[in-house]
C-alpha cells in the first residue's frame, strides 16, 4: 500500500511498483542517508543475516535492530570482560546451585518460563535473591501452572530482597566487594591464576566511603553485608540481570559491576555457574550475532577495514568498513532533516523510543518511509514528508523451509513452517530485502539470492563459525547449543591474554533535582509495548500507575488512588498513585507510557542505550478534571 503527502489515506498497489518505487528512491540517495531497522518479533536468524547482507550491498553499515534497547550494554561489557558475548551458562545450571541472584529483573513477568526452572531449584535448595528497587510480588511467590502443588498454593521464589534505589546498583555492588575484601571473601586462586584487574578494583573499593555508597545504593552497609554473606557463603552461584541494570547512561558499567562480583568468586566456567543476561524474546539473541548491527557484522566482528575487506572477499563485493548509525542516532539525523530513506522492519519508535512527540516529528521529515510487518502500527500513520509504503510481512511459522531462533541460553532451534491459510500478498522478508538489493546493485544480483532458509543456513555455517551445525537443522526439534553447555569451560576465557577481566567502575554521577524523584519505567501484562491487559494481576497497578513507597506517600499526604503529575523538561505523565513496596524516593511508572519523561539524549556510551531508568521528575498532586491525554494511547 502507498500513501503521498496530503493524501486522506492508503491504496494498493503491486509489489512490483513497490519495490520500483524503493529501488529508484535509495539509488538517489546518498547510503550514509538510508537506514533499515529491524524488530525482536521472532524474527529467524535467516531473516536477520540475509537483511545485512542486503543492506550492505547497498553500501551501509546503517542496520539495527532491537536488541539495541535491550541488552546492547552486556555485549559490551562481556566482550570485554570475557571475550564472549552472550549467556556463559544454560538454564539447567539454576537447578541445584548454591544461589540465584536477579539484578533489575523480573522473570516472573518478563520470562515466565524460567519459572519453572526456579520452582525445581527452590525444590533442590537453591537460595534466590533480588536485588530491584521494588519488591516484585511474582518474585517473592509464585504459582507454576504444570505443577499441581504449586498451581494450588504458589511457591516461594525469592527469600532475600536488597531494594536499591534507582541507579544505585554500582554503589550496591561495590559495597558487597568491599566487605569481600575486607574479610577475605572471595577465591584468591581464581584472581591470582586466571583474571587480572582485581588490585586495581580492590584499591577502588577500599578507597570509596561507607557513607558515599550508602547514599549512592540507598541500602545501609549491614544489608550490602548480608548480601556479601550470601555471596561469599555461596559455592557456586548463577547471575542474572535484565533491562533495570542496562538501560541507564552507564549500562556498561552497571554490567562490568555484576561481572565483578561474579570473577570476585570465580562463578564462571564451572557448572552450576554463570552470567545471564535474561532475553525476553525467541528472535533479539541472534540479531546481532547475524550481524544485524550497526556496530558488528556477522559472529558480533566489530566494524573495522579488516573485517570489511574479510567479508568483502567472502561475499564478492565491496562491504563498507565504517561503522552505522544507532536507531537513536538515525533519529537524530531524521531531526536534521538528512535522513532519505528508513526501512523499519516490524517495531513502532514512537511506541518504543523516548519522547514519542519528537520521534513523531522526526518521522515526518523522512521523504521514503518503508513498514514492513505483520500487523498495523501507529507510526505507520504518521503524515508522510513524501511518500509511506506499507509492505505485508509472512509469519516465521509460514516460512517455507522453516528457520531458526537462538535463545537466552544460545541454544539454536529449528521452527518448522506450519501449514494452513495464507495471506496471498504477504512474502517473506528476507526474500524482499535481497531482491531490493538485486534491483539496486543488478551488477552483483548471483551474489544477494539463496536458493531457500536451507541454503541461508549453509552460509550461516560458513560465515560465522560459532554457528557451525545451524546447517543441519531441518525438523522440529532440532536444535544445537553453541559453545555447549557452558562458555568459559575450565575458566578458559576468550580474551587476548587467555583470563578474565575486572574492570574499576566509577560510581555514576546522578543529578537530582531539588524535590524530585527518580523514576524507572517497569513493564506490565504486555510483549515488547503491545499491552495484553489494562490491570497487571500481580501488583494490581493499571497503565496509569504511579508507584510509590508508603513513607512518600504519607509524607506528601497521598493515598492510593489520588491523581498526581509527573512533570520534568521532557514531559508531563498523568497518573494515580499506588501505593507499594517500592525503595523510598523512587517511583516507576509503566513503558512506554513513561517515555514521555526519558531525555532522548541520555544514552550509555558505547552501546547508546536511552536510559529508560534514570529519570527525575518532579510529582503534584491534581484532582483528576485536567487529567491530560496519554501521547501514546495503547
Amino acid at each position: 500500500m502507498i500513501r503521498r503527502r496530503g493524501e486522506p489515506g492508503f491504496r494498493r498497489i503491486s509489489w512490483e511498483e513497490a519495490l520500483t518505487l524503493i529501488a529508484d528512491r535509495i539509488m538517489a540517495s546518498q547510503p550514509e542517508h538510508i537506514y533499515f531497522y529491524m524488530t525482536s518479533r521472532g524474527v529467524p536468524n535467516e531473516t536477520y543475516y540475509a537483511a545485512q547482507k542486503a543492506v550492505r550491498a547497498l553500501g551501509t553499515n546503517n542496520i539495527d535492530n532491537a536488541a539495541r534497547v535491550c541488552h546492547s550494554p552486556s555485549t559490551f561489557a562481556l566482550k570485554a570482560a570475557l571475550g564472549v558475548a552472550a549467556t556463559t551458562c544454560s538454564y539447567t545450571d539454576l537447578v541445584g546451585t548454591d544461589l540465584v541472584v536477579f539484578f533489575g529483573s523480573n522473570v516472573a513477568n518478563n520470562q515466565p518460563v524460567m519459572m519453572k526452572y526456579l520452582y525445581y531449584a527452590r525444590k533442590a535448595g537453591t537460595k534466590v535473591a533480588v536485588v530491584n528497587p521494588y519488591r516484585e510480588p511474582a518474585m517473592e511467590r509464585y504459582w507454576v501452572p504444570s505443577d499441581v502443588e504449586s498451581a494450588l498454593f504458589g511457591t516461594k521464589i525469592a527469600q532475600h530482597f536488597f531494594q536499591v534505589q534507582a541507579s544505585g546498583d554500582v554503589a550496591f555492588l561495590h559495597g558487597t566487594l568491599k566487605h569481600m575484601v575486607g574479610e577475605g571473601w572471595f577465591d584468591h586462586d581464581f584472581v591470582r591464576n586466571h583474571a587480572i584487574g582485581f588490585e586495581e578494583l580492590r584499591s577502588l573499593v577500599e578507597r570509596l566511603s561507607w557513607e558515599e555508597l550508602e547514599a549512592d545504593s540507598g541500602v545501609n552497609r549491614e544489608q550490602m553485608r548480608d548480601f556479601a554473606r550470601l555471596v561469599a557463603d555461596a559455592k557456586r552461584a548463577v547471575f542474572v540481570w535484565g533491562m533495570g541494570i542496562t538501560q541507564h547512561t552507564c549500562g556498561e558499567d552497571n554490567v562490568h559491576a555484576i561481572i565483578n562480583l561474579a570473577l570476585a568468586k570465580g562463578f564462571v566456567g564451572r557448572e552450576g555457574c554463570g552470567l545471564m543476561p535474561i532475553r525476553g524474546h525467541s528472535g533479539v539473541q541472534g540479531g546481532a550475532e547475524m550481524g544485524a548491527y550497526a556496530t558488528v557484522f556477522p559472529g558480533g566482528l566489530p566494524i573495522n577495514e579488516e573485517n570489511a575487506a574479510k567479508f568483502s572477499q567472502q561475499w564478492g563485493f565491496t562491504v563498507p568498513k565504517k561503522p552505522g548509525l544507532t536507531t537513536p542516532e538515525m533519529l537524530d539525523l531524521a531531526l536534521q532533516r538528512e535522513l532519505e530513506v528508513l526501512w523499519s522492519m516490524g517495531g513502532d519508535f514512537r511506541e518504543v523510543m523516548p519522547d514519542p512527540e519528537l520521534v513523531g516529528s522526526a518521522l515526518k521529515t523522512i521523504p521514503l518511509r518503508v513498514h514492513q510487518d505483520i500487523v498495523l502500527s501507529s507510526q505507520m500513520l504518521v503524515e508522510p514528508d513524501d511518500t509511506v509504503i506499507l509492505l505485508p510481512s509472512t509469519t516465521r511459522y509460514e516460512i517455507p523451509g522453516g528457520v531458526t531462533e537462538t535463545s537466552t541460553e544460545r541454544r539454536v532451534i529449528f521452527s518448522p513452517e506450519i501449514p494452513g491459510p495464507r495471506i496471498d500478498e504477504a512474502r517473506s522478508e528476507w526474500e524482499v530485502f535481497l531482491e531490493l538489493a538485486r534491483r539496486v546493485r543488478p551488477e552483483w544480483a548471483n551474489k544477494l539470492a539463496f536458493a531457500g532458509t536451507e541454503a541461508i543456513r549453509e552460509e550461516i555455517a560458513r560465515t560465522i563459525p560459532f554457528y557451525d551445525g545451524i546447517q543441519n537443522l531441518k525438523k522440529k526439534g532440532d536444535s544445537f547449543q553453541y559453545g555447549g553447555p557452558m562458555l568459559c569451560a575450565g575458566q578458559k576465557f576468550s580474551t587476548a591474554d587467555g583470563k578474565a577481566h575486572f574492570k574499576a567502575v566509577s560510581l555514576p554521577q546522578v543529578s537530582l533535582p531539588a524535590g524530585a524523584f527518580r523514576v524507572v519505567t517497569r513493564r506490565g501484562k504486555q510483549f515488547n509495548s503491545m499491552v495484553h491487559e489494562d490491570i497487571d494481576a500481580s501488583t494490581a497497578a493499571t497503565r496509569d500507575s504511579v508507584l510509590m513507597n508508603p513513607l512518600d506517600a504519607s509524607r506528601l499526604g497521598l493515598l492510593s488512588g489520588d491523581h498526581v503529575r509527573l512533570h520534568n523538561d521532557f514531559g508531563t505523565l498523568d497518573g494515580k498513585v499506588l501505593v507499594a513496596p517500592v525503595t523510598a524516593g523512587t517511583l516507576e511508572v509503566h513503558w512506554p507510557e513513561g517515555n514521555v519523561l526519558v531525555d532522548p539524549k541520555a544514552r550509555s556510551p558505547l552501546a547508546k542505550i536511552p536510559a529508560y531508568k534514570e529519570i527525575s521528575a518532579t510529582l503534584e498532586r491534581t484532582d483528576g478534571a485536567e487529567q491530560r491525554e496519554p501521547v501514546l494511547k495503547l
